[in-house]
């Protein structure tokens, strides 16, 4: 649980019970540290959402059914899943619209009021977050599920496809989420931009036409080289007031902003005339909206490889150092995960020893 800026302790709570007919009650085998944790971890709020300690956070798991509800159907113990951490009601008039990702009673995985996160043991979850990898996937590429489906979704949201070009700005893990779902849709290139040396280059390696580090050079200038005309579509990835001004200047007219990163700060701001006269469409990428199945296939038929993403795994005592190494983007991190059957292990290990 978080009980501090920048400071998180293991508590020992009682165990969640099925409460409904379609809940499931998983074992968790694998947390990832999201950069969204690291926003609670850091400063105790992303926007309006602020953390009242202690509070328990993340989001990205991997798990196996121990039991379920009795009106569950296809999902028996043993079998392993990806979780889909938004639950919607499914009656209000976005559930309807077929937008559960903006549900006006949506609750949230480790986001504060909703649900309580999933860096626990065991984690009670409605049948329908729970998506079969058995045989499919590993439980650590179910881990990445979760962030590889945002970028499915935005890369939906824009209708990417050949022959476009399209920037990525931001090579952290939804980024690189963001260049696999590209490259899976066919587009002609894909120019990416990154301050971190470890980063710019396994965005080279993970199929990056070009990649270049705005600290250290005119990416503006580097692009209208390679692509005289613009941009068709640029994810914005970095949550940044410069990279923003840099999206808006890369892209043609007519072209598409997704704005996928999260600022920090309560306001960013846009040039209106520039906008206005590149006629540039701004879209805002709300989570996954029902392409989480979707990346489970692309991984599952090798139509992306996102092994390359998991630079760290942990043991559950360390995750404080795992949410240190991500919020200082040490040692050339891209995603950690936390393993977390060491948990079970240290807690059968204190109950011999009694």
């Amino acid at each position: 649980m978080l009980t501090a800026l920048r400071r998180i302790e293991e508590r020992r709570i009682e165990r969640p019970a099925i409460e409904s007919p379609d809940d499931v009650l998983l074992k968790i085998e694998y947390v990832g540290v999201c950069g969204s944790d690291v926003h609670y971890y850091e400063t105790g709020r992303i926007g309006s959402q602020v953390v009242q300690y202690p509070y328990q956070v993340g989001h990205e798991c991997s798990a196996t059914v121990v039991a379920i509800g009795s009106a569950v159907k296809d999902l028996t113990p043993g079998q392993t899943v990806a979780v889909e951490p938004a639950v919607s009601c499914q009656a209000c008039d976005q559930c309807r619209a077929n937008r559960p990702h903006t549900c006006r009673n949506l609750k949230f995985l480790g986001c504060p009021g909703q649900i309580p996160g999933c860096l626990s043991e065991y984690l009670v979850m409605p049948a329908a977050c729970c998506l079969p990898i058995d045989g499919k996937i590993t439980l650590q590429q179910g881990v990445l599920c979760e962030p590889f489906a945002i970028g499915v979704y935005a890369v939906q949201q824009s209708a990417a496809g050949p022959p476009m070009a399209v920037g990525v700005l931001g090579a952290g893990p939804i980024g690189l989420s963001c260049l696999a779902a590209v490259r899976a849709q066919g587009v002609e290139a894909v120019y990416m931009t990154e301050i971190i040396p470890e980063r710019i280059e396994i965005a080279r390696q993970a199929g990056a036409d070009w990649v270049g580090n705005p600290q250290r050079e005119d990416v503006l200038a580097a692009v209208a080289d390679r692509c005289p005309e613009g941009l068709d579509v640029v994810c914005e990835c970095a949550g940044r007031q410069e990279t923003l001004d840099q999206a808006v200047a890369m892209l043609k007219p007519g072209g598409k902003l997704m704005l996928i990163g999260i600022p920090r700060e309560q306001r960013v701001d846009f040039c209106p005339d520039l906008l206005r006269r590149k006629e540039i469409s701004i879209i805002n990428v709300r989570r996954q909206n029902h392409c989480t199945p979707k990346a489970i296939d692309l991984i599952a038929q090798k139509k992306v490889d996102l092994d390359f993403m998991i630079t760290h795994t942990f043991r559950f005592d360390q995750t404080a150092e795992a949410f240190d190494l991500v919020a200082d983007y040490r040692d050339g991190v891209v995603k950690a995960l936390i393993k977390m059957d060491a948990a079970t292990e240290k807690q059968q290990a204190t109950s011999n020893n009694s």
